[in-house]
């Protein structure tokens, strides 16, 4: 990396990828980028000093990055390979290395923490990051969202500080990682663009256990499918394990748990203030981590307590009155279940109303009887269209196939631009929006009619 002066990132306006050029700016690097498109999160790198432009155009890249020698361009497969500027940093030799690559190179000095699986990599990266920053172990964190607590998705520790990294199985992203300590959270079909089958993703999982130096986390549902290790401890849920939650119950609208964990350690009434099953799940993994690195239990109740979640994760856009609205970031069956069941059992007396835009082409054609079916699980349901992102489309894939499937006789396609107005109908109780595509730039408008709405019931 020293040999470099200047940065550029192809795909810059990306959770990983932004994380990464964050990093690099601190370090005192020259960071710039092209993304497709400008966001929040883009004007946030502009205002930290940071070039971005959103035309691929050769002409717009800066000058400074024209130094060949002096400039590392790094990528994300998400921006496709006849990018003009892809084209021209290839056909110029420049060095070009993928975001993991990169990953891996600044993690390989550090005593890593990574978190993978399926789904809940990133809600559990940040509460690992939450609870070590708490115990005052001044970590540096890659976290694949942005954290509530800390109001961004890169924190910055010391020169000897453990690093906690969001292992992403994507590409087999996750390979170029060497943790000390992981968590893997789930295994689940997915990707199948890229592995091909079910097995090729547990192949991928179970060498990334071999690359751990220390200890390996793992859901105690899934070490049958792994090949046995004796790194391997385990956490759940729904039964014993060297690390699980117990007494599990919902009281004042918050999930209220029991920890236990190796060496008698025991956390009474620990209360987490982002709800979900699946987030008591991810919170035993997290203490478990924060357990096995070292720090003492006595600070974990309180510093999870603390953790206020991560944007799009079960995120209350607007907490109160008589319509309740809920963004999340579910792309896959799995985690559209978890998304449903907890609203369902918060709101148990509630009609929860999902509008959700499927992602991806052959994730849709690959799950489609278990989007169905998880689809199901909600009161009504109103489908986007499919959003591409790099994909073409596939004949035959489409939202209207999926709404075949599903069983549940409250179901329709509707519009992007027409969720404003979807979402407060007189019968409207939780509406949430669900997807990884472009539907979270309808969280504003949906938010101002909601907030409207609730001021109108108040007065009247």
């Amino acid at each position: 990396m020293k040999q470099y002066k200047n940065i550029y990132f192809l795909g810059i306006g990306g959770i990983g990828m932004s994380a990464l050029a964050r990093w690099f700016k601190v370090q005192g690097y020259h960071v710039g980028g092209y993304d497709k498109t400008r966001s929040t999160l883009t004007d946030q790198l502009v205002a930290e000093g940071i070039d971005v432009h959103y035309d691929d155009k050769v002409g717009r890249i800066p000058t400074i990055f024209y130094k060949k020698e002096e400039t590392l361009v790094i990528y994300t497969p998400a921006v496709p390979k006849d990018n003009i500027e892809v084209q021209y940093f290839e056909g110029h030799n420049y060095n070009m290395l993928k975001r993991a690559q990169v990953l891996g190179l600044i993690t390989q000095n550090y005593p890593t923490i990574g978190v993978a699986g399926t789904h809940g990599k990133t809600t559990t990266t940040t509460m690992v990051t939450q609870l070590l920053r708490h115990a005052e172990v001044n970590c540096t964190a890659f976290m694949g969202g942005i954290s509530a607590n800390f109001g961004t998705n890169m924190l910055i520790g010391g020169p000897n500080d453990p690093v906690v990294v969001e292992a992403d199985e994507y590409d087999r992203s996750f390979l170029t990682l060497y943790p000390k300590i992981a968590i893997v959270t789930s295994i689940d079909a997915d990707h199948l663009d890229i592995y091909g089958d079910h097995n090729a993703v547990k192949q991928s999982f179970n060498d990334f256990i071999a690359q751990v130096t220390t200890t390996v986390i793992v859901k105690k549902e899934i070490i049958e499918a792994l090949k046995p290790s004796d790194k391997i401890v385990s956490y759940s849920i729904k039964s014993e394990a060297d690390y699980y939650a117990t007494n599990i119950r919902i009281a004042d609208g918050m999930f209220v748990f029991d920890f236990k964990g190796k060496n008698g350690i025991s956390l009474a009434d620990i209360k987490l203030a982002i709800p979900g099953f699946h987030n008591v799940e991810n919170a035993t993994a997290a203490l478990a981590a924060a357990i096995e690195y070292g720090v003492q239990p006595n600070s974990l109740k309180a510093g999870l307590e603390q953790f206020r979640g991560v944007k799009r994760r079960f995120e209350y856009i607007v907490a109160e009155g008589s319509i309740i609205y809920i963004d999340d970031y579910a792309h896959h069956p799995e985690e559209l279940a978890a998304l449903l069941t907890s609203a369902k059992a918060l709101f148990a007396n509630k009609k929860v109303t999902i509008a959700f835009q499927p992602h991806l082409f052959t994730r849709t054609r690959d799950f489609a009887l278990a989007f169905a079916q998880s689809l199901d699980l909600a009161d009504e349901v109103l489908l986007l269209d499919i959003y591409p992102a790099r994909e073409l489309p596939i004949a035959g894939v489409t939202s209207e196939m999926l709404l075949k499937l599903m069983k549940n006789p409250n179901k329709k396609i509707c519009k992007k631009e027409d969720l404003a107005e979807m979402a407060i109908r007189p019968d409207t109780d939780v509406f949430i929006t669900a997807g990884a595509g472009d539907i979270d730039r309808m969280i504003e408008p949906i938010k101002e009619n909601i907030l409207r709405v609730n001021l109108n019931d108040k007065s009247n």
